[in-house]
């Protein structure tokens, strides 16, 4: 019997931990508005374009849900989704949060938020790797030398015409995908506190 050499990487202890990152970024999104000079019309833009892409975000993760089901760390998953980068979860919750950013209008804001969540996400990816290579050795090895991690490479994408899902596991997702929707209204809510004043706030870029 096959014995991996490195063992899966703690799921909690990932969830955990990008809970305590969102946890620093609370006072920031409450007490800081946009520092820009910009027309409403552009602002407007702006944060429609980033509601899109948290929808988007979660559509994405559904997508991939499909894809990888209760099969993960059970194979070498290349369709699909993970044709164009080995850690599409990664790719379209990062998305998700760029979109949050866009939506409270600070370009400052939106880099600290994206590239802590990325950051976060990319060591917990290196982690997974390393049993993902002491499992299935020169499969993955050669899947990761043409596949990117997080970053998609679009024109390499492939899927067969049919793929099987398992619902359970797609169930279980939901509730993630509640947790990014829940941007939504998080931040329609703190843009309507800040413009009445309820919330004492600072300009930041």
């Amino acid at each position: 019997m096959h014995t991996p050499i490195a063992l899966p990487a703690n799921q909690k202890r990932r969830i955990n931990t990008l809970r305590v990152a969102m946890l620093v970024m609370v006072p920031l999104v409450l007490f800081t508005r946009p520092g820009l000079p910009l027309p409403s019309g552009l602002m407007d833009t702006i944060e429609s374009t980033g509601m899109l892409l948290v929808i988007g975000g979660v559509l994405g993760r559904f997508w991939s849900i499909l894809y990888i089901g209760s099969r993960k760390n059970k194979l070498v998953m290349q369709a699909g989704p993970y044709s164009i980068c080995r850690h599409p979860l990664y790719l379209f919750s990062t998305l998700s949060v760029f979109g949050f950013g866009l939506m409270l209008g600070s370009v400052l804001l939106t880099f600290v938020m994206t590239a802590l969540v990325l950051y976060i996400l990319n060591d917990i990816a290196s982690k997974e790797e390393r049993f993902l290579r002491s499992e299935f050795g020169p499969a993955y090895d050669a899947y990761a030398a043409r596949t990117p991690r997080i970053v998609p490479r679009l024109g390499q994408f492939s899927s067969p015409t049919e793929v099987t899902f398992n619902t359970n596991t797609l169930r279980r997702n939901f509730f993630d995908a509640l947790v990014f929707l829940s941007l939504l209204p998080i931040g329609e809510l703190t843009e309507h506190f800040k413009d009445t004043g309820a919330l004492p706030t600072f300009a930041l870029f």
